[in-house]
């Protein structure tokens, strides 16, 4: 390992130099195609061809309409370059590709994938092959790199010559990364900044080291998600770099501070066969690219068995701070989540000095007397980062975490909460994965903060329920900027960091922020982030005292939300300016809209989107009764739909009978 890691540092220079070779335009942008795979409706194609310098590049149609114009690809490794130079050894036919499975942390417990797969193999002067696996279905293309055996010169990834060439017209929804290890101790990235709006493609990243996944474009009438999946030892998490001209990106490695100390930030490559992440590209109408489920799809099955058991949770840190993780308050956050009928409540930091270690085993006993399970954090931090908080420093090595392990075990905690991780790189994955490798055979509920986007690792490992990897209600806690920010920040999330993964926002501030800051969203709009965020386990932030003060109706409403979604239905909206979901659990239908403003705006609601004949509920929304809410029951029918208004930065949400 430290031969690799030493090699992938002397490297590290050259691959601006290889960056800067793959903005150079194609030279044979129109070569005739060698092979296709289309989507099993015919409606999206792939056609792949080789241009005069011998590099492979793809385009993508949908209905005969370029939506990627020609984009090379390809592997560089210390000493190989397998995207130039090479020559085309033919494909495999096109084979059907069926998967259903089951997941319990997403938008859909029963998903059926379909696609159409083609393999084509490329090959350099000395006989090394390349293999580019697709695989195309209606929702989109999706594409890896495969090697079936050894090929000196690439035991270390420097480089992935794929490449995005969208329309020059389109427009983008974008979260820049941050610079590593800044931001609050050191502790960036951690995939938590507000995403540009409907900006052109071409505008550069704010911060200097490229855009996170996934990434949302719009072009004319076609919308392109861009995100990647299936990170397995060795991988390294990849972003977004600006190209060489308007609607071009690359594909980006992490930075060398993105590792553990001693680690490798760039991928490796040791056993064979190999198969690397997915570049995936979800393509459609908006309802077809939010619908779709491409980044579980192609996820790796379960790794190990481990028992699945979504929930929701309640939470004192985000309202009440650091000084609030003490016995009583944590044993009163437990008689709340009781009186909800929520499954969790979690127990944050510094519960080792402020609780300690006896004490906890009370509150958990206590807790499971009210049939409450307890979550705890964990810092899992070395010196990578200064993030004060403890515990921390007990999870960096096998031995240490199957101590911890095994008492929190024999204590009978449910799960854990890990916290500010270092970046995207190779070893930082692999740290990653080892932590949900151990925790499996505990039956432990697992959730990422600080962290990388999961890409589908909840299909994976189905004990980790949910991943931060976004700007979070915290903020909004912070200073009033973000407070103002978060009615649009909200209304992108759906469309964006929620498409496919599980996203621990931790929502539901109903009363009042703090005394230092003003909430800009209405209650109702608060409300409906408990349908329209989808996160395995939902650690609702409102206080037990806050939800004394709402009516007793919704209360009722946040009882009776199901813990696990069986479907999702996008009804109406646009990124960063309205959003409306319908979310289907326990036989009945839950409708969540929310309004970003700055004004009023009208939303319809169509019975035939929901089920056969007329739909009856009880409508919640923005209105009188303290601190905001209003409730009243309505009846929509087909040819008959609800017309509802929306105030500024308001919401609403609609349970079925």
């Amino acid at each position: 390992m430290a031969e690799r890691i030493s090699r992938a540092r002397a490297v590290c220079m050259l691959v601006a130099l290889g960056l800067l070779v793959a903005w150079l335009p194609l030279q044979a942008a129109g070569s005739p195609a060698l092979a296709d795979v289309a989507s099993p409706d015919g409606r999206l194609r792939v056609e792949m061809a080789l241009d005069d310098a011998g590099r492979p590049n793809w385009r993508l149609l949908r209905d005969g309409r370029e939506v990627i114009a020609s984009s090379p690809l390809g592997m560089v490794g210390e000493g190989v370059d397998l995207a130039r130079g090479l020559s085309y050894a033919g494909a495999d036919a096109v084979r059907p590709v069926a998967d259903d499975y089951e997941l319990l942390s997403g938008k859909r417990r029963h998903n059926a994938y379909r696609a159409n797969r083609r393999v084509l193999r490329w090959q350099d002067a000395r006989g090394h092959e390349l293999s580019v696996a697709w695989q195309v279905s209606n929702d989109g293309a999706a594409f890896r790199y495969e090697l079936e055996r050894p090929v000196p010169g690439l035991d270390t990834w420097t480089r992935d010559a794929a490449t995005f060439r969208l329309p020059s017209a389109a427009h983008g929804w974008l979260q820049p990364l941050a610079e590593p290890k800044t931001g609050f101790a050191r502790t960036n990235p951690s995939y938590e900044e507000d995403y540009l709006q409907d900006v052109p493609v071409g505008t550069p990243t704010p911060m200097g080291h490229g855009w996170a996944f996934p990434a949302l474009f719009r072009a004319g009438e076609d919308w392109i998600l861009l995100s990647e999946g299936s990170l397995r030892r060795g991988d390294a998490g990849s972003r977004l770099l600006d190209g060489a001209t308007a609607g071009e990106y690359l594909v980006g490695f992490p930075d060398e501070r993105e590792a553990l100390p001693g680690g490798a930030a760039l991928p490796w490559i040791e056993a064979f066969p190999w198969r690397s992440p997915w570049r995936i590209v979800a393509v459609g109408d908006l309802a077809t690219v939010v619908d779709s489920s491409l980044g579980t799809d192609l996820a790796d099955p379960p790794a190990v068995p481990a028992p699945s058991i979504p929930g929701k949770a309640s939470w004192s840190w985000p309202l009440l701070g650091d000084e609030h993780t003490v016995f009583e308050v944590q044993r009163r956050f437990v008689d709340y989540a009781a009186r909800m009928g929520w499954r969790y409540t979690l127990v944050d930091g510094l519960w080792d000095t402020q609780i300690g270690e006896d004490r906890l085993r009370e509150l958990v006993a206590y807790a499971r007397g009210q049939d409450v399970s307890v979550l705890v954090w964990y810092n899992s931090a070395g010196d990578w980062n200064d993030a004060p908080q403890t515990p921390r420093g007990r999870l960096l090595d096998q031995a240490s975490r199957l101590r911890e392990f095994d008492k929190l075990k024999a204590m009978g905690v449910a799960g854990l909460k890990v916290d500010f991780f270092g970046g995207d790189g190779s070893s930082m994955i692999a740290y990653y994965l080892d932590l949900l490798a151990d925790a499996a055979p505990y039956g432990f509920q697992m959730n990422f903060h600080g962290a990388t986007l999961p890409r589908g690792w909840q299909r994976t490992w189905p004990h980790l329920q949910t991943v931060e990897a976004v700007r979070g209600l915290e903020f909004a806690t912070f200073e009033q900027p973000n407070a103002d920010r978060m009615p649009v920040h909200a209304a992108t999330l759906p469309f964006t960091r929620n498409v496919f993964d599980p996203m621990d926002f931790t929502p539901l501030a109903m009363v009042k922020l703090n005394d230092r800051v003003q909430r800009r969203t209405s209650p109702a709009f608060e409300l409906a982030q408990s349908v329209l965020f989808v996160s395995g386990i939902q650690h609702y932030a409102e206080t037990a005292e806050g939800m004394d003060q709402v009516p007793e109706y919704v209360r009722g409403f946040l009882s009776g939300l199901p813990e696990v979604w069986d479907d999702s239905r996008f009804l109406d909206g646009y990124p960063g300016r309205h959003t409306v979901f319908a979310r289907l659990g326990g036989g009945r239908w839950y409708v969540g809209g929310i309004n970003a403003g700055p004004g009023p705006r009208k939303v319809t609601l169509k019975a035939e989107a929901l089920g056969a004949g007329p739909q009856r509920g009880l409508l919640i929304a923005d209105g009188d009764d303290a601190p905001g809410f209003a409730q009243r029951r309505v009846e929509f029918a087909p040819g008959e739909p609800l017309e509802l208004e929306l105030p500024a930065a308001g919401g609403f949400v609609l349970q079925l009978d």
